[in-house]
């Protein structure tokens, strides 16, 4: 463990105690081996001047909701010191009079809520006080003999604390452990099966103490060999029972799940353990993680859905082991799984959620290793873990819980996406809660679609293999597909039937017809296995209503249309929605350049304004306007309607 102090950093604080405080806060937070995933707290305690010029004491305390890897100023919760304290002296108090009399407490009531901890940072009496996750110390901790251990490692220097739940329990069981010890002989406290705490009224020195104490459970890992090495793994492919998987699981949550499968060296050692099943079901690092992870994973076996099935029921069981009454379940469904002869996977229904699951389980999996070369792994009892995961602290934030994007966990793909209505959908559609996998040919698509949600493919759509790729890639890294907007399209030059050339015809239908039925080809084994699978197919109003020189162009999406009518009918039976949106002058996309908008306007005799809103309703259609109408078909109000087509034209008389 290395100190990341820097006096240069630190003297920019110096003479303000609590912008020292983020600074040292976020030296702990950045470093994962610490505190991971906004876990952890600090505090400062500052004599203020109040309202009426009176001395007062203030702890500030991390807010909730804040992560020490990048708090700030305003993340620090202040409340009365003198208050704190004196709650600590009750001989019982909830957890929810605990927050409403900590907040009532605070000097500023726009600030966040306190830590849980914030009563057990105000007892220990010294100016700063800091307090992590350290993995070493818990892998140590999470042993058979566990609290010998750490005797072992650090004698007389540590307040050794038995498991207590947090929050006002563990606040008043250090209050009694301390009242009549000398806290100057204590370097820190150790939490068994939960963290660290140390403290001083010099910022550097309680930061130091952490490093120092954390560097000792890291030596004693090193000498009694328990460090953990991966070699290198071969890494299996099966991208169906990824899918089939990440089904089960969005089945159990009644909500689609993104799947993060990690094939990682580590994972991959760990998911083929000859005692993976036992160990990876003992209970979690730490009791906090079971809010992100439940309290064990699912195992995954030869047929995954059984795998998901047997934890559904397992899960349930526990819960009325240990439920009280008016307690109601949470959803049953895993937050992770381990896969033998593959690795782990993360499930959430965002993005965040996910990675965050991911990275504790690859904290969790080095513990576990550790502890099983100390002697064994050995979490909580699972009626501890549950009081945790069913505290009244989790239960209050659930209840406050807003509604979800209409595709939050969803996995959409499009075609076409680097512009106009293809990239429009694309761009509604993660605007809307889902990650999208965008294709196009042009190389710009992987600039514009970059983000974690999002991922922009290189794709010639006329390609059966580059199709496939796409495909895999796209569900290796969100775990399936439930969206197929297929979009790519080129609309060819102007000709009558008797001056249009081969190849111009030719090219046309590879693009405009051919490739939509190699990319459905391709997508339909994953969308069997999709949350509510929908295809939303682009045409054309030229189907319902051609016009001369456009044969090329219209017998094309005609097919196509004709296309996804047989789609229709045929996967039905599987569940899946085909239906078609019929535009007309879309004026914002790459074939209307200004050159040829101006001699279509010419044409008719119109102003270029006049031929863009030459409808019955008088109206402009945008890319955004026909992606806004693609994403409701592939949408909830879309539920029980298939095969429909559906113009979006401002009203074509030719059409109607």
């Amino acid at each position: 463990m290395k100190s990341r102090w820097q006096e240069q950093g630190a003297r920019k604080s110096k003479d303000d105690l609590l912008a020292l405080r983020v600074y040292t806060s976020r030296l702990l937070g950045g470093d994962p081996a610490l505190v991971l995933q906004g876990g952890g707290n600090t505090s400062v305690k500052l004599n203020i001047t109040n309202l009426f010029g009176e001395p007062e004491e203030v702890l500030y305390v991390k807010g909730s909701g804040w992560d020490l890897a990048a708090i700030e100023k305003q993340g620090f919760a202040p409340v009365r010191l003198d208050l704190l304290k004196r709650m600590a002296g009750l001989d019982h108090l909830t957890d929810i009079e605990m927050v409403r009399n900590q907040r009532a407490a605070m000097t500023d009531p726009s600030a966040p809520n306190p830590s849980v901890e914030a009563i057990l940072h105000a007892i220990i009496p010294f100016k700063f006080v800091d307090h992590t996750h350290a993995d070493s110390v818990v892998a140590v901790s999470n042993t058979k003999n566990g609290e010998a251990r750490i005797k072992e490692i650090y004698g007389r220097h540590v307040l050794i604390v038995p498991y207590v739940m947090p929050g006002f329990i563990l606040a008043r069981k250090v209050f009694e452990m301390t009242r009549e010890i000398d806290w100057r002989r204590l370097e820190g406290m150790i939490l068994l099966h939960h963290g660290v705490f140390t403290f001083s009224n010099d910022a550097k020195e309680s930061y130091t103490r952490m490093i120092r104490l954390v560097t000792k459970a890291e030596e004693y890992l090193k000498k009694k060999k328990a460090a953990v090495h991966f070699a290198k793994a071969k890494i299996n492919d099966d991208l169906p029972g990824l899918a089939n998987i990440r089904q089960a699981v969005s089945r159990a949550r009644n909500s689609a799940v993104i799947a993060r499968w990690n094939p990682g060296n580590r994972q991959v050692a760990f998911a083929n353990h000859p005692k993976a099943r036992t160990i990876a079901t003992r209970g979690p690092l730490t009791p906090d993680h079971v809010i992100r992870t439940k309290r064990i994973p699912a195992i995954i076996g030869q047929d995954p859905q059984k795998g998901v099935e047997r934890f559904v029921k397992e899960y349930r069981q526990y819960f009325l082991r240990h439920a009280t009454a008016g307690l109601k379940p949470l959803d049953p469904a895993p937050r992770w799984a381990v896969w033998p002869g593959y690795g782990t996977i993360s499930f959430g229904t965002t993005l965040d959620e996910t990675n965050i699951i991911n990275d504790i389980t690859e904290h969790t999996i080095d513990a576990i290793l550790q502890a099983e070369k100390l002697g064994g792994w050995q979490a909580l009892p699972e009626k501890d873990i549950f009081e945790i995961e069913y505290w009244e602290l989790e239960q209050a934030k659930l209840n406050k819980s807003t509604g979800a994007p209409v595709f939050q966990g969803k996995i959409a793909l499009v075609t076409g996406a680097a512009s106009g209505i293809g990239r429009a959908c694309a761009e509604t559609l993660q605007a809307q809660g889902a990650v999208v996998a965008a294709l196009d040919i042009d190389p710009a698509i992987t600039k514009i679609f970059k983000q974690p949600e999002a991922l922009g493919i290189i794709c010639d759509v006329t390609k059966p293999r580059a199709i496939e790729k796409a495909v895999s890639a796209t569900v290796r890294r969100f775990g399936g597909l439930d969206i197929l907007i297929s979009n790519a399209g080129t609309f060819p030059p102007s000709a009558t039937i008797a001056q249009t050339d081969q190849s111009s015809w030719q090219k046309s239908l590879n693009i405009n017809l051919n490739s939509h039925q190699i990319l459905m080809k391709a997508c339909i084994p994953y969308l069997e296995l999709g949350v509510d699978p929908a295809v939303v197919i682009i045409a054309s109003k030229n189907v319902p209503a051609p016009g001369p020189g456009a044969g090329a162009y219209s017998v094309a999406k005609a097919g196509l249309t004709q296309l996804a009518r047989v789609a229709a009918l045929e996967l039905a039976a599987k569940n899946i929605r085909v239906n078609v949106v019929h535009p007309n002058q879309v004026f914002d996309t790459a074939i209307w350049t200004k050159k040829v908008l101006e001699a279509r306007a010419k044409h008719y005799k119109m102003s270029v304004q006049e031929y863009k809103t030459s409808n019955l309703l008088k109206t402009e259609i945008t890319s955004r306007d026909v992606a806004n109408l693609a994403a409701t078909m592939a949408g909830p109000v879309f539920g029980k309607t298939t095969g429909a087509q559906v113009p979006i034209d401002g009203g074509n008389e030719r059409v109607i």
